[in-house]
């Protein structure tokens, strides 16, 4: 008998009907082993040891692998294929080891990316070994995270409010929300006026916007007021007696792209432009998809590997997909050469391939009775998104034409565009984040205008004058973090959602009408940490980190010259800051202000519900 040990239950069962009766697969419940929770679990002085404990919950699924072990001839360890999953094979295999149950026993690591029949014995069949550099990169990072945690949060304790804590990738992610909260309350909105044109050309309405006028480009501060946003418009209807002259009319042709197939950061924006799904939510139904489910005749795994920031589609993938297009929406809607994205990660190695349909014949309508209504509403999603990336380009026509008033000093621009072959946009288009910029764009991409010929003139009806304000940047939403997030380098594809809801459940963040605010405490954890560790909530110095971890996953870094370099410089920044900086230097903010009680200065403190006013 062979025993294959894989993290959940779920994986196990689908897993289990490929395999046949001389396997048996067992669960280990995710990590098996964590460092002890007490200082000392990472040891600097000596080449920074790790101390590990078995995790309580899951010490009887240990046992029970460990009895199931005893009557087998070979160990598999088919844990996901990434550092997580070498990780926890890793630890379970030195476990076992310990205990002396693998004796001469073989260890094979199998990998695969989807749960498919092909797929899971194709891996048992080319086995490797356990790969150290992966084990190594997550054990760097567990460290990292240790290293700056469990030194950080008891002078958060000291300095700022008992019970706080930082982290070494969470903090500039609350730093990237606490500085655009502080963008906002520092923007002055402007006033600006728009002039437009309503049109008619035999009985067909359109409308145009003024772009020059008496000789001058219009800009967007070039009209400010309302009384000389009514001066111009006077002008121009007396200059232009009811009647505009087109003087040029720009016809082109426009190509666009579908989207590249999905990453881990992608997928966790679109759900959550589209479906309204948060990074943990759709985390969670991806690895229900990924590790299968009963599709009528047994468990089957829906979609491949979800932590991945590779857009790279797998050969057989391609062309399954590529004869699907043919059948369903004939030759004409397919390039005549697949698709190929490039992949923006430097971390190839672990970047397996998009997340896509184990096979585009499960069509969403046709499965979605066996799945419940998030799944399927995930699913429909990433089939539609991976069939759209190996269509054909949407065409689209688009006119412009310059229009005088009166004189060719005084143009408007009206501009129509429409589909001519939608290709892609037929199956999928792309979600935005503002959902009054998507409906815009929508429009826009089907806005006729009435055929233009130079020289001709057409029935002007009215001139308005619009105004509008400037407006501050957006708060994050989720989805919008994730990309600022993956823009910085800060995090990777298995730590955004986690990075997220740490930040919510330390009450550093809050979500209203879907985007992130600062609480107060999050303002003073961040200003301690910007003032006091400026280096290590800067992007670049996260992101660099992060770099330097992909190259131990390579093998290129070793990992302990990586933690003596980040060390020395940490530790020496603790010690200081912990002799020299005083509570009331984090927690108070002087104001210009005197107390009315005995005059001196009164100041902004953190107290258990927020900030408040007080005396000094």
């Amino acid at each position: 008998m062979n025993l294959v040990i894989v993290e959940s239950p779920a994986k196990a069962k689908t897993i289990k009907k490929y395999l046949g009766k001389d396997f048996e697969v067992l669960a280990s419940y995710g990590h098996v082993r964590d460092l002890v929770p007490k200082e000392g679990a990472v040891d600097p002085e000596h080449d920074f040891a790790m101390k590990y404990q078995v995790i309580d919950r899951n010490d009887k699924h240990v046992k029970a692998i460990a009895q199931k072990l005893k009557q087998a001839d070979a160990l598999y360890l088919a844990t996901d294929p990434d550092r997580e999953g070498e990780a926890i094979s890793w630890h379970l295999y030195e476990l076992l080891k310990k205990r002396g149950l693998l004796k001469d026993k073989p260890v094979y690591r199998v990998v695969f990316n989807e749960i498919t029949k092909k797929a899971v014995q194709d891996a048992i069949a080319h086995p490797r070994e356990l790969s150290m550099d992966l084990v190594n990169a997550q054990q760097a990072r567990r460290a990292l995270d240790y290293l700056v945690g469990f030194n950080l949060s008891p002078l958060l304790w000291k300095k700022v409010r008992r019970g706080l804590s930082a982290g070494r990738v969470q903090s500039p992610a609350l730093r990237m929300i606490v500085e655009r909260e502080e963008e906002i309350e520092a923007f002055e909105s402007r006033e600006y006026w728009t002039i437009e044109a309503d049109l008619e050309k035999e009985q067909q309405p359109f409308t145009a916007k003024l772009i020059q006028y008496r000789g001058d480009k219009v800009e967007q501060f070039t009209i400010t007021e309302e009384k000389q946003a009514h001066a111009v418009e006077k002008e121009l209807l007396e200059q232009a007696k009811g009647k505009l002259e087109v003087v040029k009319v720009v016809k082109k042709q426009r190509r666009r792209n579908p989207a590249a197939p999905f990453t881990t950061s992608t997928l966790q924006q679109e759900a959550s432009r589209k479906l309204g799904f948060t990074t943990n939510r759709t985390m969670r139904i991806a690895q229900q998809l990924y590790e299968g489910v009963d599709i009528g005749n047994g468990a089957v795994g829906l979609i491949t590997y979800m932590r991945t920031d590779s857009v790279n589609l797998a050969n057989e993938a391609v062309e399954e997909i590529r004869e699907y297009i043919a059948e369903k929406y004939g030759d004409k809607q397919m390039p005549e050469k697949p698709r190929v994205f490039k992949t923006k990660s430097k971390n190839a190695q672990e970047a397996h391939e998009a997340i896509r349909p184990t096979s585009i014949h499960y069509h969403p309508k046709e499965i979605a009775r066996h799945l419940t209504a998030e799944q399927a509403k995930l699913y429909e999603l990433i089939w539609k998104r991976t069939l759209a990336s190996q269509m054909v380009h949407a065409t689209l026509n688009t006119v412009s034409a310059d229009l005088a008033a009166g004189t060719p000093k005084n143009l408007f621009r009206a501009s129509g565009s429409t589909i001519v072959n939608p290709g892609f946009m037929a199956v999928y288009r792309e979600g935005q984040d503002d959902a009054k910029k998507a409906k815009e764009a929508r429009e826009a991409d089907e806005k006729m205008l009435p055929p233009l010929k130079e020289g001709e003139q057409v029935d002007l009806i009215a001139i308005r004058p619009e105004q509008h304000f400037t407006e501050p940047p957006p708060r994050y939403s989720e989805a919008s973090l994730v990309k600022a997030l993956e823009e910085h380098g800060i995090g990777r594809p298995s730590t955004y959602a986690s990075i997220i809801s740490t930040l919510q459940d330390r009450d550093y963040v809050e979500l209203e009408k879907k985007r992130f605010h600062p609480t107060d405490v999050g303002r003073v954890v961040n200003k301690f940490l910007t003032n006091y560790f400026t280096r290590y909530v800067d992007y670049d110095f996260t992101a660099k980190l992060e770099d330097e971890l992909d190259a131990v996953s390579r093998g290129e870094e070793e990992w302990v010259p990586l933690l003596k370099k980040f060390w020395k410089p940490f530790k020496e920044r603790i010690d200081d800051t912990e002799k020299n900086v005083k509570r009331s230097d984090v927690t108070q903010e002087k104001m210009d202000e005197a107390c009315p009680k005995c005059g001196k200065p009164l100041s902004i403190r953190l107290g258990r519900h927020g900030r408040f006013i007080g005396c000094t």
